[in-house]
């Protein structure tokens, strides 16, 4: 069987470890034996009793089990040029490489005839989302910056309301909503801050107004779409009014979150001198790019510096400060990056004509390998010859009958009349009462909308029951006169009317029921 070397991670400040004991039976099933270290996951949480508990082998970093000595090894950072040396040929290196600021690794890697696959070349495409360590990282990173400005900054990051006085909510500007971005936006409102963000690509709008951040625009058109979902370098005018849009927002906000990078370049430096000098005393600004110079001008990376009291955090290890989560999300993409690279019958294998392996693979075959060619875009489809489609005519409305219902107006009119002049004045106001009801009845029914009409069988149960007392007393005399049949018609639709209503009724609560047990 294969095996897979976890050695300790040896770069300043790092906590994390590759692999967590909870993938170490995954990574058994693809035919790994897994090899760790010892106190390789002590940073982050992990014994070497919980390895040994999982099935891996926790060794020394010597002799013949040395993890840096099998088959494939998995690290975090980019190795050192000794821990190159310590690899055999033939291996196969899995990591975070970096290859433009660590050529000389890549080129010794190269020398010992290790086939590298960089972990920070893994294209953004749907199919390798669940490899794709750099967002992992970012979004526990962008998370992390929130906690680590709300720790320096003097003030509530939420509205507060007391007895000695009551305290607006801290303002963030969060500049690029990217992965960490949009990350430190959910956690600052998470916290009850007012977040506002700005990033050069349109399109990153919606995404946050979705967390509750206000979008920032500039009064220039000017796209920032890059390739692989990160942004471009945009023209000298854009640039101008980006900053004028700073100064402005400096003045106003508490704490400045920078997440802005550009593959293979420096940092952009996007808050100069003059746009810390506007922030007020107390500021906080957390440089995420320090790592790669950082996106202020006084970042020092690694430390936190106060500059005319402006605290700027230029932290590079900030997911290795969430090392238990951290470990265990990079882990989960190391093994699915694994799995797929295990698929068929020839088990784990690198496969160039894999345009994700491709893409992420820095050495092989003792060649260090140019990068892949940019994917061709998708031809545009021809443009549909459009035909002209005749729609029919709307057909002229018929004008409407008013002959009949002036004539039954008139007839309603003379009953009416003669029912007042010859009636008795009892069966007058009997007649009036009538004819309200009727009338307002079909205008409250007909009101109700077609979705309430099983509901109001409720209501008309109850009216129901009213006119089966008034049958009973019309028909209880007996006989066959005028109001004992009336009285007994009246008993019998009436008696229909109740049976049908609660019949319906009773369905509909059924119905209800069965959907709540659902």
């Amino acid at each position: 069987m294969l095996t897979i070397g976890v050695p300790r991670e040896t770069a300043r400040g790092e906590k994390r470890v590759a692999v967590v004991p909870g993938v170490v039976e995954k990574l058994s099933k693809l035919g790994f034996d897994v090899v760790v270290e010892r106190g390789a996951g002590e940073g982050a949480g992990y014994s070497d009793a919980g390895y040994r508990e999982a099935g891996a082998k926790v060794t020394e970093a010597a002799g013949s089990d040395d993890p840096w000595r099998a088959d494939v090894v998995v690290k975090i950072s980019p190795p050192t040029l000794e821990e190159v040396g310590r690899t055999k040929a033939g291996a196969c290196l899995v990591s975070l490489l970096f290859p433009p600021r660590n050529e000389e690794v890549v080129r010794a890697l190269a020398a010992q005839g290790v086939t590298a696959i960089a972990l920070d070349r893994v294209p953004r495409i749907t199919r390798a989302q669940k490899m794709d360590v750099l967002s992992s990282m970012a979004n526990l990173a962008g998370y992390r910056a929130v906690l680590e400005a709300a720790h320096v900054y003097q003030g509530f990051f939420g509205a507060q309301v007391t007895a000695a006085g009551s305290e607006r909510p801290a303002r963030i500007l969060v500049i690029g909503a990217g992965v960490a971005g949009l990350a430190a936006i959910a956690a600052g409102r998470a916290l009850g801050a007012e977040v506002r963000a700005f990033d050069v690509r349109a399109a990153a709008r919606e995404q946050v107004e979705s967390l509750g951040g206000s979008f920032l625009t500039v009064e220039i058109e000017e796209s920032g779409e890059g390739g692989g979902g990160y942004a471009k370098t945009m023209s000298k005018a854009f640039i101008e009014a980006e900053m004028a849009l700073f100064r402005a927002q400096a003045a106003e906000v508490d704490v400045i979150i920078t997440t802005a990078l550009v593959p293979g370049a420096k940092a952009p430096i996007l808050v100069p001198d003059d746009v810390v000098a506007c922030l007020k005393p107390g500021s906080v600004i957390v440089d995420m790019a320090a790592e790669q110079g950082g996106n202020c001008s006084l970042t020092v990376p690694g430390e936190a510096v106060v500059h005319e009291g402006v605290t700027i955090l230029g932290y590079t290890d900030l997911p290795s400060r969430m090392a238990h989560t951290a470990s265990r999300f990079f882990a989960a993409n190391v093994v699915a990056l694994l799995s797929d690279m295990a698929k068929g019958e020839e088990g784990f294998h690198v496969d160039l004509d894999d345009e994700v392996v491709r893409a992420s693979t820095v050495t092989h075959g003792g060649e260090v390998l140019p990068p892949p060619p940019p994917p061709e875009p998708s031809p545009t489809p021809p443009k549909a010859k459009l035909e002209k489609i005749e729609l029919p005519k709307k057909p002229t409305p018929k004008k409407k009958r008013t002959a009949p219902a002036i004539a039954a107006g008139l007839v309603l009119a003379a009953l009416f009349t003669l029912v007042g002049l010859y009636a008795p004045p009892a069966f007058v106001q009997r007649f009036t009462v009538f004819v309200l009801a009727c009338f307002v009845g079909w205008q409250v029914v007909w009101a109700v909308a077609p979705a309430l009409h099983t509901p109001l069988m409720s209501v008309t149960n109850a009216i129901s029951g009213i006119v089966l007392v008034g049958g009973l007393l019309q028909a209880s005399p007996g006989g066959f006169d005028l109001a004992v049949v009336l009285g007994a018609a009246a008993l019998l639709i009436a008696t229909i009317n109740v049976a049908g209503g609660f019949l319906v009724t009773e369905r509909m609560l059924g119905m209800f029921k069965k959907g709540g047990e659902r």
